[in-house]
């Protein structure tokens, strides 16, 4: 398996610390609001990753953290030291406290991901519940002379850590001509960032500390955490593309500064979601959260689909037509199993294995071994769905071939992690038609109709009655001897 790791800019073969075991950490929601769609694109990346290190057989214990404090609305630009605390602001707009915000879109957050069908992780720790896990990696960062302490602020000396930038491949040269930064009146250097902030009296969320009463920078926080569950040395650790600076960059410098240890061995991140072909805006009106998909009709499993048809370091436009097309493709690929299953309870036999399915499973392991090529591997999929429909067309997949093709294609899905409607038919003996059970009798009357009209041969007829079943809400496949098949869109 190979993985492109960001520190390295290269694909590289992935061989954990422990053999068979994998320290896996993933930066986590801050749940101030409800998780956007562009949130949701690197978890489900997050969430494959974690499935093909486990199909491949190792033992992942998989961290991703809740981010419930200190996470100020301008950390992306000046070093987690000024704006606003992002629960804080939350808690004005909804007149709730801190703890009742968290609490609540803990719970959207994790609502979410159910839906989507992920694997949980071992642990979900929060931010506010390591405070003296963060205080004692500042105290160490102040002893080992990279951090400093004035007025009750402490910020972390970049200029004191020989690699940092090794990951973003911003040099403090770069920032010294740059950026946006404006300097902190207790700071040494504008591009120095904080580990602990003063609380001012007003604040609502604040902690004792060494240094007075105040509460931690965002950056601190996943160092504590990650090396609280995983130890000073990870084997993945995971995030957005926004995160690489200053983010990871700054867990980095302060995980290797407190331990003098390497931090994380490999570093993985996900590209944009873009939506019509924009970054995602509140004021371009064009933000998204998974209930605002579900509301237009579509459903989780449609979405999780539309977002495996990208690679995770590809960015990947969102539209309505898009998830149009999802929903066409996860349609495609039920249809397909419930076909499958239905011959396998069929009593029919091959008398040769009519589909290599060495050759196929072989494809996907190396698409999906290939830095997690999901599209690839969909497409290995999409072509073993056509064979085998080619094959169901003229009755040469036997039930002994079926369960063969089903039980590749549950292989597969241990990393798509997709969630398939199961057909409820019955077979009418009589005259040997497939029709859902509990099907109105109005829909089976006109599909007799329009049988009759096919013996008849009066096609225009079969054409009207066929538009009336689709408006009803029903399709209907002609079967071969005027059988019919009829399900519900």
């Amino acid at each position: 398996m190979k993985l492109y790791n960001t520190l390295t800019g290269t694909k590289e073969e992935f061989l954990p610390i422990n053999p068979g075991k994998v320290g896996f950490y993933a930066c986590g929601p801050t749940v101030y609001d409800y998780a956007h769609i562009g949130n949701l694109k690197t978890f489900i990346f997050e969430d494959v990753l974690r499935r093909y290190l486990e199909y491949f057989g190792f033992e992942v214990r998989y961290i991703m953290n809740i981010t419930d404090v200190g996470h100020l609305t301008e950390d992306d630009i000046n070093q987690a030291d000024s704006g606003e605390d992002k629960m804080l602001k939350a808690s004005l707009r909804e007149k709730k406290t801190p703890e009742q915000i968290a609490n609540f879109y803990t719970e959207r957050f994790f609502e979410d991901i159910e839906k989507l069908n992920f694997i949980k992780a071992n642990y979900y720790p929060k931010a506010s519940a390591h405070i003296p896990q963060m205080i004692k990696i500042i105290s160490g960062l102040i002893e080992n002379g990279l951090a400093y302490e004035i007025n009750g602020n402490v910020f972390y000396d970049v200029e004191k850590f020989s690699d940092y930038g090794k990951l973003s491949k911003k040099r403090i040269d770069d920032l010294k001509s740059g950026a946006r930064l404006e300097k902190h009146p207790d700071k040494r250097h504008p591009y120095d960032f904080a580990l602990w902030l003063k609380a001012p009296k007003e604040h609502i969320i604040k902690y004792e500390s060494p240094w007075g009463i105040g509460y931690p920078g965002w950056h601190i926080e996943c160092s504590a955490m990650s090396m609280e569950y995983l130890g000073e040395t990870l084997d993945i650790h995971t995030g957005g593309e926004d995160h690489i600076f200053p983010h990871h960059e700054n867990e980095i410098a302060q995980s290797e500064g407190f331990s003098g240890k390497e931090f994380s061995r490999f570093w993985l991140h996900s590209r944009f979601l873009l939506v019509d072909s924009e970054k995602m805006s509140k004021s371009k009106g064009n933000f998204f959260a998974l209930k605002d998909v579900l509301e237009k009709g579509y459903s989780p499993m449609e979405f999780r689909l539309f977002v495996m048809s990208a690679h995770y370091r590809s960015n990947l436009n969102f539209s309505w037509t898009s998830l149009d097309q999802a929903r066409a493709n996860l349609t495609r690929i039920t249809e397909w199993v419930n076909n499958l299953n239905d011959i396998t309870g069929k009593d029919t036999s091959s008398t040769e294995d009519i589909i290599d399915i060495s050759a196929y499973k072989k494809r996907f392991i190396e698409a999906m071994d290939d830095d997690l090529n999901t599209p690839l591997a969909l497409a290995v999929l999409y072509e073993l769905i056509s064979e085998t429909n080619k094959l169901m067309q003229t009755e040469r997949i036997g039930s002994k071939d079926a369960k063969k093709i089903l039980a590749l294609w549950k292989s597969m899905n241990k990393i798509f992690g997709l969630r398939l409607a199961k057909r409820k038919t019955i077979t009418i003996s009589a005259g040997g038609h497939i029709i859902e059970e509990g099907m109105s009798e109005d829909i089976i009357k006109l599909a007799e109709e329009r049988k009759q009209s096919r013996i008849d041969k009066d096609f225009k007829k079969s054409d009207e009655l066929r538009k009336k079943i689709e408006e009803m809400g029903y399709l209907i496949e002609d079967l071969k001897d005027n059988q019919y098949k009829i399900k519900s869109k």
